[in-house]
């Protein structure tokens, strides 16, 4: 049986224990289509003999951004890795400026899209990317090279030897991918993960999930691109989970009727809107369906795991399962049986409704560069704990530093940035990561995430926001006094605007505008609102489409120190602002 100690032994591993029918399966058009576990691997082969073919060599850089998850994206990733070359995922939402930035920063030496969108997005930088010979396309796409023609070239087996002994020469310890993640700087920093890294991660997580092994299906639908979802599509080769790729996260509800899986990986955002349309259908019911449906609902967010409620609920909570939650099932499939949450804090509510709903969710944690997962909460063996993020992997080191942030050691910590030794020594202290998030270990070893150490916050979609290279760039429209951006564990950024008050009452005289005497009657003017509306929007093209502000409302006074908004060095007292203003934050994000 093959050991798995480098990335491309997972769907060997598969190909002995397994051998699936359907490994991975994409729905084109109408079809599902299914790849076998063999025949995975022989279009990888042929990929890297193709590969090989073109004068790729170990360790240069092979850049893939995918607008959805496909089986092409993983016959690719082997492809690549077998080849002792690195496969540099990008996410495909980002801006041009970061394309060019990450592509010729990690040298690629060839790119891999998707789709026409994408591969116009990089005709328009083409001129800049130096180190680039050619771009590929999964679809078929005009005047663009499609990765078939990889295929084609590597059908003739003669160089497979050479695929082998390649192979063979790779260790744990080599590199297997450059991950870029948002960074506060400015420039995306490039997380060097091993092949040791990301397997140990999957190795040590799998005792972690209640897998039938051989049995299971997924769905997957979160961007391959980040680590991850792309740690779990591995996890699931090694257990002989069917992969099925929903179209696209739009799709993801008629999908999951369709696919019905045993099995997904969610971020909050998710969870939320699946939650909420439950609620919306529940609202539309009349007379005692809507009673029952809500009676079901207020027992579901009372639920405490392992019987801790005691034996009245128990039986209120079988009536419920019966009665209401059933349908819930039913309506993700009906095989759905576990959710693997991870990205940002899940609210406590929605773990208790799920788990009362017999679809647990189960929370984990970590970071792009500890591959990601650090601890993860397990059904069994009194492993869940709601409101925690789970014990640590067995094999994980976690400690907590004297101002309460969490340090983690263990064989899944990165191997630093590329090509910056002074931020990895930064991070990485005494073979210590310092994650920047701070928490608390309770008596029974459960690690619980109180707070964010840096003002990088994440939304509930589980993309990283750094607030201040927003907020630094709007500052620039002579409209905007101060902004302070906000959206930590919500569904998008949104932000404060403390308008330039001088600046504006010139402006609207200008236009003839009668804003009225006071600065509240400024802020209320719609032409004013519509004026600062347009300076956000203009900004926001500089930003990738998840880091966009989506709403923000003006406040009435110029903050200041005196009351309290700022630091005397004028940085600003983010707590303060967002208690002061409230009210304006549940307009944003509470009003329907």
């Amino acid at each position: 049986m093959t050991t798995i100690t480098r990335l491309f032994d997972f769907p060997y591993y598969q190909l002995e224990k397994y051998n699936l029918p359907e490994a991975l399966v994409t729905k084109y058009g109408n079809e599902w289509v299914k790849t076998s576990t063999k025949e995975y691997l022989d279009k990888a082969n042929a990929f890297s003999r193709g590969l090989l073919r073109m004068g790729v060599k170990k360790d240069d850089k092979i850049a893939v951004i995918s607008s959805n998850n496909r089986t092409e994206w993983n016959i690719v990733d082997i492809g690549i890795l077998q080849t002792g070359a690195q496969n540099v995922p990008v996410y495909p939402t980002i801006s041009e400026e970061d394309y060019e930035y990450i592509l010729n920063h990690c040298g690629a030496v060839y790119c891999i899209v998707s789709d026409e969108e994408l591969y116009t997005k990089l005709m328009s930088i083409r001129h800049n990317l130096t180190g680039l010979k050619e771009i590929y396309s999964f679809n078929t796409i005009n005047g663009c090279k499609n990765w078939s023609e990889i295929l084609e070239l590597g059908k003739d087996e003669s160089n497979q030897q050479e695929v082998e002994a390649i192979k063979n020469s790779i260790t744990e310890d080599d590199l297997a991918t450059v991950i870029y993640t948002s960074g506060t700087t400015g420039r995306p920093k490039g997380v060097m993960l091993s092949h040791k890294n990301i397997t140990s991660d999957v190795l040590m997580s799998a005792e972690r999930v209640p897998f039938e092994a051989g049995k299971f299906r997924a769905l997957s639908f979160l961007p391959v691109c980040h680590i991850y979802e792309r740690m779990i599509l591995y996890l699931y080769q090694y257990y002989g989970v069917s992969i099925y790729f929903a179209e696209s996260i739009e799709k993801v509800s008629d999908n999951i009727k369709e696919a019905t899986p045993d099995v997904i990986t969610a971020v909050p955002r998710l969870l939320e809107k699946v939650y909420d349309k439950i609620i919306a259908k529940g609202s539309d019911l009349t007379g005692i369906k809507k009673a029952l449906f809500f009676w079901a609902v207020e027992v579901g967010l009372k639920y405490e795991p392992y019987g801790a409620n005691g034996p009245i609920y128990a039986a209120k909570l079988w009536l419920a399962r019966k009665l209401i939650f059933s349908k819930w099932k039913a309506g993700l499939g009906g095989r759905l049986g576990l959710m693997v949450s991870g990205s940002a804090a899940i609210q406590p509510r929605l773990a208790r409704v799920f788990a009362a709903a017999g679809i647990p969710v189960m929370e984990g944690y970590g970071l792009t560069e500890t591959s990601p997962v650090i601890a993860v909460n397990d059904e069994r063996n009194g492993g869940f704990r709601i409101g925690t993020v789970g014990r640590p992997l067995k094999g994980v080191e976690v400690k907590i530093a004297q101002d309460g942030e969490i340090l983690c050691k263990g064989p899944n910590v990165m191997m630093g940035y590329f090509k910056d030794e002074e931020k990895t020594n930064e991070v990485i202290i005494d073979g210590y990561f310092h994650t920047g998030d701070i928490g608390e270990i309770d008596k029974d070893g459960f690690l619980k995430i109180t707070d964010r150490k840096k003002e990088m916050f994440k939304t509930s979609g589980g993309k990283y926001i750094a607030p201040q290279l927003i907020e630094n760039a709007m500052k620039q429209s002579r409209f905007i006094e101060q902004i302070m951006v906000i959206g930590d564990g919500e569904k998008m950024p949104a932000a404060f605007i403390q308008p330039d008050f001088e600046f504006v009452k010139h402006w609207a005289e200008r236009k003839g505008i009668n804003y009225g005497s006071t600065n509240e009657d400024l802020i209320n003017n719609p032409d004013v609102v519509k004026r600062i509306g347009e300076e956000v929007e203009g900004i926001n093209k500089k930003f990738g489409h998840w880091e966009q502000v989506k709403k923000f409302e003006l406040t009435p006074k110029p903050w200041s120190v005196d009351e309290g908004e700022m630091t005397p060095t004028l940085k600003l007292k983010r707590k303060a602002i967002k208690e002061k203003y409230q009210a304006l934050y549940d307009k944003i994000y509470r009003s329907a």
